[in-house]
């Protein structure tokens, strides 16, 4: 009986080390440096948090509370000094840290988070925080659960100053609720800048008093669901009942949310282009005649290979002085509202058709000595600059602001790939790279016949490939990238989430760790581990991760299916036969030639003989298309 007890006690002892060891190691972003020690704290009743006495500091602390008492069902209390846990400020800078770094020590008796300043407090709460179970996420108490954090030592620092998430409001309006909410996620993987796109086509979402039809006529279109682009324009005289936008008091209500979670705003006003919402407000400022509406959906711009151009003007007249009058009162209430140091111009896919068939756009360019479109462009950059900095700002834009000129001491955000943000840095500028190769996340992240249609594909693997600082670039120059989310196809939040997560956790990763202490196996890893916190916090997101990666040639006139998977350990099964395959089905080994009366391809994967993916279903016509490159 005593080598039996003896070997139970062993056996409860290895399963409570391997667990301890896997919550270490499923940190996100993985933090620079990590010690584990054996042991672990218990988080009892009655806790104790002491912070010092500072207000910031506090503000953390109370967080810190907060969100152990919410899932646990504990106590807790704040006090200066003497707490189980407890939040300390640095009296002599630690330079290993910087600003938003901090160390933390776990043992049996009391957790440290120790930080030169209180955000790096902020990001420590993070990491402990996973360092609990997942039930920890939870919003409502759980029972039964062991609150256990395993005994370590970390030291931590982001690698990069701008850590940011881009949310697009405009094309689909999301409440100040939601966008608290986003917020919320984001800086659960130490994201530290919300980029929020207010401005576009579909609808103009922040209140500028001086100028009151932008949220009167600008923030409401017509209300169309379905396929987003498939839509009809309005008819005559039809209701403009979908939209929204945000009053000056719901932007600092928000800004002081944000501020709170060490998240600084960084406001968009999309100019030139993108500006059917304002034109519908102030016809006036283009160089077309009107009519014009706020875009519900109807396409209004013509792509082709290597250009675009519009079908209607959504741009702003560059030649027209009311437009520059007209931007001074926007920026005016803008600067008031947002204290970040920069402001967003937009910049980007400016139809340029219009203004070359401008009688307005050709005076402009013979008095200014100006060659071309893109000239035309910078000189209205140029303007726009003078007006931000007359406001104690500094401008950035997409890297369209490059074109013609850039001006003396705009900033650029890289999205046009990694060219345009090496251009800039070259001349000088400092960047932010957000290319879309690997962080444009309303692109399709798995299998795209179960997603819905977009025209690119991002799966999480490629967005860990991010490498924000170039070959041959200054690093010092290069601010940092961020995760862009476009909403054109986006109607809810839960769709927002599912399409952020898990990808921006790559991102996440890309911008706040050592670059040496990236792996793919060991991410892709520690991502399937964050579901389960993910699950108990609410927050929906893809497993796409687990779909299989399916691609089609010709075999002698049939189609020939390889399949793959993005990450170790999964196994595929497959049907022929109209059947629902599990994992008694043939095992995917080699590639397949689907037989002449064969209709569909169904394939699934499994995990530990569990299944983890979803049934894909692909006909022979799918097979064949995608065969041409068609999908």
């Amino acid at each position: 009986m005593k080598k039996m007890l003896l070997c139970s006690l062993v056996l409860v002892s290895v399963f409570a080390n391997a667990q301890q060891t896997s919550t270490v190691k499923n940190i996100i972003p993985v933090p620079a440096s990590v010690t584990e020690k054996p042991g672990t704290f218990i988080l009892k009743n009655n806790f104790s948090i002491s912070a010092p006495n500072d207000a910031d500091a506090m503000n953390v602390a109370k967080q810190l509370s907060a969100a152990l008492s919410a899932p646990t069902g504990y106590a807790g209390t704040i006090k200066n000094s003497g707490g189980n846990i407890q939040l300390q400020l640095l009296s002599a800078t630690d330079n290993t840290i910087g600003n938003e770094g901090y160390k933390l020590s776990v043992t049996s008796k009391a957790v440290t988070i120790s930080a030169n300043k209180p955000a790096g407090l902020f990001y420590g709460m993070q990491t402990l925080l996973q360092l609990l179970p997942p039930s920890i996420e939870s919003k409502t108490t759980v029972a039964n659960t062991n609150w256990t954090i395993p005994c370590v030592e970390i030291t931590d620092e982001p690698r990069f100053g701008w850590r940011g998430m881009m949310f697009d409001v405009s094309r689909h309006f999301f409440t100040k609720a939601e966008v608290k909410q986003f917020i919320d996620d984001m800086v659960k993987y130490k994201y530290n800048l919300l980029h929020w796109h207010l401005t576009d086509d579909e609808g103009w979402r922040i209140e500028i008093k001086s100028l009151p039809k932008l949220t009167e006529v600008g923030a409401w279109r017509v209300n169309r669901e379905g396929k987003w682009a498939n839509t009809g324009n309005p008819f005559p005289n039809e209701p403009k009942t979908y939209g929204g936008f945000y009053t000056q008091d719901d932007i600092k209500e928000v800004i002081q949310y944000a501020k709170e979670r060490y998240v600084t705003i960084l406001p968009e006003v999309d100019v030139p282009g993108h500006s059917l919402a304002a034109l519908a407000s102030y016809p006036e400022l283009s160089c077309t005649p009107g009519p014009y509406e706020v875009s519900s959906g109807a396409p209004f711009m013509n792509w082709f290979n290597g250009g675009h151009e519009g079908l209607i003007d959504n741009t702003l007249c560059p030649a027209n002085e009311k437009v520059y009058d007209f931007l001074d009162k926007v920026f005016t209430e803008v600067a008031q509202l947002f204290p970040f140091e920069y402001i967003h111009m937009g910049g980007d896919e400016t139809a340029k058709n219009f203004w070359a068939k401008s009688d307005q756009i050709k005076a402009l360019m013979q008095k200014e000595n100006l060659k071309d479109m893109n000239e035309v462009q910078s000189y209205f950059v140029k303007r726009v600059e003078k007006i931000v900095e007359s406001k104690g700002k500094k401008l950035i834009g997409w890297d369209e602001i490059l074109e013609g000129g850039l001006a003396p001491s705009a900033n650029v955000m890289s999205w046009r790939g990694m060219k345009g943000g090496i251009t800039a840095a070259k001349m000088g500028h400092q960047v932010v790279m957000t290319p879309t190769d690997f962080v444009y996340m309303d692109y399709v992240q798995g299998e795209p016949s179960v997603e819905a249609p977009v025209y690119a594909s991002l799966r999480l693997n490629k967005a860990y490939q991010f490498e924000p600082v170039p070959d041959g670039v200054d690093p010092k120059l290069i601010l940092g990238g961020q995760a862009n989310l476009w909403t054109e196809q986006i109607q809810r939040y839960r769709t927002v989430q599912y399409m952020m997560w898990p990808r921006s956790l790559a991102t996440a990763e890309c911008l706040w760790s050592p670059k040496e202490k990236k792996n793919w196996n060991d991410f892709a890893n520690r991502v399937q581990n964050q579901f389960p916190r993910m699950d108990a916090a609410g927050i929906r997101y893809a497993r796409s991760i687990y779909d299989p990666i399916i691609k089609v040639k010709d075999f002698k006139g049939s189609p020939e299916v390889s399949i793959s998977t993005e990450i170790e350990g999964l196994d595929v099964y497959y049907s022929i036969d109209e059947s629902i395959p599990d994992n008694y089905f043939p095992k995917y080994s080699k590639p397949i030639v689907m037989p002449a009366d064969a209709e569909h391809l169904k394939v699934i994967t499994y995990k530990n003989g569990k299944q983890v993916g979803q049934l894909i279903s692909l006909s022979i016509d799918q097979l064949k298309s995608r065969e041409r490159g068609e999908d």
